[in-house]
This record gives C-alpha cells, structure tokens and sequence, in this order.
C-alpha cells in the first residue's frame, strides 16, 4: 500500500493513499465504495481550446502571455480551466490570437 502521510508540527494529521486502494480498504471494512465522491471532471469552460489556438499561431505560453501583459503561470491556469479571465485579458486573448466571440461588452 502506497500511502502518503502529511504531518503538522511533527504530528502525522493526513494520511493520503491512491483512490483504488481507498476503495478496497472500504470494501474490507464492509462498507460501500464511495463511488459518489470520485474526483469530478472541470466543467467545460469556452477556453478550452485556448492552448491549441495559441499553438496553431505558432506561440509557447511565455510569448502569448507576454503578448496579453500576464505571467506564464497565470496564462496556464486559464488554460486548464482553474481561472477565468477578466474582460480586459479576453479581449487581450482575442485580440492577439486574432480571433472572435471572446469579447465582452466593458
């Protein structure tokens, strides 16, 4: 069993273990698999494609990013769906990626 364990001020508070063998301790313990709180997928967000449009022009997240005035990291996480940018960094994508429909209204 591959189990990782986090500590707090020396004292062991998390124990984290991979999802099948969390399911087969449940499972010996006589218990039901908690299927129901299987890690859920993002929603899908209109910048999904954001990454395979900033490679068909050609461009790495560092020039897009500096392009639209944002860091890398940041340009990532819109990238994978962990942020959604504000207005002003929309039209900025739209507008280097010359592309339409991500504009909003200021």
């Amino acid at each position: 069993m591959s189990v990782q364990v986090i500590t707090r001020d020396g004292e062991a508070e998390y124990a984290v273990l991979p999802w099948a063998e969390y399911q087969a301790l449940l499972k010996a313990a006589g218990q039901m698999p908690a299927t129901a709180a299987a890690p859920a997928s993002k929603p899908s967000s209109r910048f999904d494609q954001l990454a395979s449009l900033r490679e068909a022009k050609g461009m790495s997240q560092g020039d897009l990013a500096r392009a639209v005035g944002i860091s890398p990291h940041y340009l990532n996480l819109i990238e994978t769906g962990e942020r959604e940018p504000d207005s002003a960094i929309q039209r900025s994508l739209a507008h280097v990626l010359e592309i339409g429909g991500w504009e909003q209204p200021s």
